[in-house]
């Protein structure tokens, strides 16, 4: 007797074998980012020296009624994720443009298990850069007033923002034609904290620039871990952050799963 054993599309995979499958894609995308040290050490390296220009360079001129480095600090934690993320989109292009999704379309494995394999990665680049960068900033004078539950909040809400953001990059690394490309295409992603309250009150900016700064996601995500690390008052500005962050997670997850099944279905 002769039996066949039908393969599982990467579309359709039971079930049963989804947590096997996304812990296999996990440990490859982990694996990539031991062996890509060179992103791996950037992620790091350039928060440290976007910390130590903003505090020793620009921070005796910039008036925040506080330490400087109390206030840039959460900017330069959202910088940090936004560089983790932005090299997820590049990961997922050179998968999408390399033949290796080709190859995984011939085994059984969910399509799912791709993206989420990278995203992981991301958030535990992430995590990993994020606390060098505020052991540092303790270091260079960062005196945080939280307490364990802020801590826990604040580590929270960073985390739903970098997953927002890293399936997001996991998006546009889908739809780029190549690594450069994608690169390119994420490159907003470092740009965007620049305009919000990361580095100067938003006050201190042009009336036409304060609009756009006071109403996108990242100042209130900003304004929310600032106080909740340093105790300078928040508002209604959590919820707001909770908001855009569970919002764009939302959108970006299934954005991102529905235009790499429409890409590999092909």
């Amino acid at each position: 007797m002769t039996t066949t054993t039908a393969a599982v599309s990467p579309t359709h995979g039971g079930s049963a074998n989804a947590v096997g499958d996304t812990l296999t894609m996990i440990g490859r995308s982990i694996r990539l980012t031991r062996r890509n040290t060179d992103t791996l050490v950037m992620s790091i390296v350039l928060p440290l020296l976007m910390m130590g220009l903003f505090v020793y360079v620009f921070g005796g001129a910039i008036d925040t009624g506080t330490a400087y480095i109390n206030y840039v600090v959460p900017g330069i934690v959202l910088l940090c994720t936004g560089y983790g993320a932005s090299s997820t989109a590049m990961s997922v292009a050179s998968d999408m443009t390399s033949g290796m999704i080709d190859r995984l379309r011939s085994l059984p494995i969910r399509s799912s298990a791709v993206l989420t394999g990278h995203v992981t990665a991301s958030v535990a680049r992430n995590a990993l850069a994020t606390t060098i960068v505020i052991v540092a900033a303790i270091a260079m004078g960062f005196r945080p007033t939280a307490t364990l539950s802020d801590w826990a909040l604040a580590a929270g809400l960073l985390l739903l923002y970098v997953l927002a953001m890293s399936w997001l990059a996991a998006g546009l690394g889908v739809i780029a034609r190549s690594v450069e490309s994608a690169s390119v295409l994420s490159f907003f992603m470092l740009f965007v904290p620049y305009l919000s309250s990361a580095f100067v009150p938003t006050d201190t900016m042009p009336s036409f620039l304060q609009g756009i700064s006071e109403h996108q996601p990242i100042t209130p995500v900003i304004e929310t871990v600032r106080g909740l690390l340093t105790g300078t008052p928040i508002g209604d500005r959590g919820w707001v952050a909770l908001a855009w962050t569970v919002g764009i997670l939302v959108v970006t997850f299934t954005g991102s799963t529905w235009l790499y099944r429409h890409r590999t279905s092909g």
